[in-house]
């Protein structure tokens, strides 16, 4: 009884088993149904002959998903026949990827029915074309694939198959234009456009696909949260400037539209200065200084717009400018942490730049008295950082960051008068806040 008893909880551990010759007779049986007159006449059985696709695709990973216990990949999927390292298993139709005990992505081998993803779409297209009011019962199905899909391209994406990911994220967008969804998720256009951005560097053909995939997510009106759809279209233009200087324009125009709407974003700023100071005859920093002031004309009180107003200042080492931008933030957001500990680096900035100047000028001073006055400005300048890294300090007490400045700062400043206390206090909590002995 025992020896029962052991049978019924104990799984049966086998390799993975699809039934591929079910599933290939059940679409030999779909192919005579659709060449018969009346049946392929009906809705039903382009539905079901999409179902069948839909079964034979998602086979593979019906049992597995991120975050599965690997030591539960026996129970759900069977053992792998060979295991290629302490991280992959290999099975006949997969390899799956884990990570610190638990699934994180999969790679297919090979389809259960060949170019099941295209019949499956071409049936669905049909059903609904015969029968709009199928439209729910289709899209429960094409839903399925859709998800399949999507889980697939976050799976390659996991394991650096860009390619894959690309495939997976346009599969999905393929099965979305049909009319029963309604709808194309943005979402995937963005993905598979930012990672043809990415693999356009090596591979340049990408850069086209890249422009495509990403002007439909934004006719679609799809916006990531940073605005970087914008930094990705700039650069899939910006590949194909070689092609048509009109490409050039087009790239500087998407940087210029991302700054409007996400002007804190410094990978857009970067991508404008970068453009303004490499590229002849595409404009100039000043161009996009005067946009800003007069989105700033209309909106005064737009702390983003000061943002970037300070941060194109700042690359163009105009520490002045920048800093008057962020005096204006501070005069809106008074106890604001970045604020405040912006400004500081900031005044810390342009004490460095007085500093490189009396340094080129040191060999040429003929005096003490001449050395002591220009050391007294350069000290001068770094000191009107301290009040706002000082405030930032006390916004934030456990920034790191912060209390590293000012002891960096005051250390520099240590023959100033009562800076030295502040030093060893900044200090002390600086290696508090490091753990530091």
């Amino acid at each position: 009884m025992v020896v029962v008893l052991a049978t019924l909880v104990v799984p049966t551990v086998t390799a993975q088993k699809i039934n591929v010759d079910s599933h290939k007779a059940k679409l030999e049986k779909s192919n005579a149904d659709i060449q018969d007159a009346k049946k392929s006449g009906k809705a039903a059985t382009w539905l079901n002959r999409g179902k069948i696709c839909v079964n034979a695709i998602v086979a593979p990973t019906q049992s597995i998903f991120a975050g599965l216990a690997a030591d539960m990949l026996q129970m759900s999927i069977g053992v792998a026949p060979n295991a290629v390292n302490g991280d992959v298993q290999s099975f006949e139709w997969l390899d799956i990827y884990t990570k610190n005990g638990k699934v994180i992505a999969w790679e297919i081998k090979k389809e259960v029915i060949e170019n099941a993803y295209d019949i499956a779409k071409e049936a669905f297209l049909k059903a609904y074309e015969l029968d709009p009011e199928m439209a729910p019962k289709i899209k429960t199905e094409v839903d399925k694939l859709v998800n399949y899909y999507s889980e697939l391209g976050s799976a390659s994406l996991e394991i650096t198959k860009y390619k894959e990911a690309i495939d997976a994220y346009m599969k999905a967008v393929g099965l979305q234009e049909n009319p029963a969804i309604g709808k194309v998720d943005p979402r995937y256009y963005f993905f598979a456009g930012q990672l043809a951005a990415f693999l356009g560097a090596k591979e340049p053909q990408y850069f086209k696909d890249g422009e495509q995939y990403l002007t439909k997510a934004l006719a679609l009106n799809y916006q990531d949260e940073p605005g970087n759809i914008y930094y990705f279209l700039f650069h899939c233009y910006y590949g194909q400037r070689n092609e048509n200087r009109e490409n050039l324009l087009k790239a500087k125009q998407a940087l210029l539209d991302g700054i409007e709407t996400n002007p804190r974003n410094e990978r857009i700023m970067e991508g404008l200065i970068q453009l303004y100071t490499s590229e002849k005859n595409i404009g100039n920093p000043a161009e996009l200084v005067g946009r800003l002031d007069k989105m700033l004309a209309e909106k005064p009180d737009n702390v983003d717009l000061w943002y970037a107003r300070g941060q194109v200042f700042f690359n163009l080492k105009n520490f002045d400018e920048c800093i008057n931008s962020f005096l204006k933030i501070n005069e809106l957001k008074p106890n604001d942490y970045d604020t405040n500990f912006y400004l500081g680096y900031f005044y810390m900035a342009k004490g460095d730049e007085a500093n490189r100047k009396f340094n080129e000028r040191i060999d040429s001073i003929n005096s003490q008295d001449e050395y002591q006055s220009g050391l007294k400005e350069v000290n001068a300048a770094y000191l009107k950082s301290l009040p706002w890294l000082e405030k930032a300090m006390e916004l934030k007490p456990e920034s790191v960051d912060c209390a590293e400045y000012l002891k960096v700062l005051c250390f520099r400043l240590r023959n100033e008068e009562g800076i030295m206390e502040k030093y060893n206090k900044y200090n002390a909590l600086f290696k508090k806040l490091k753990g530091i002995q």
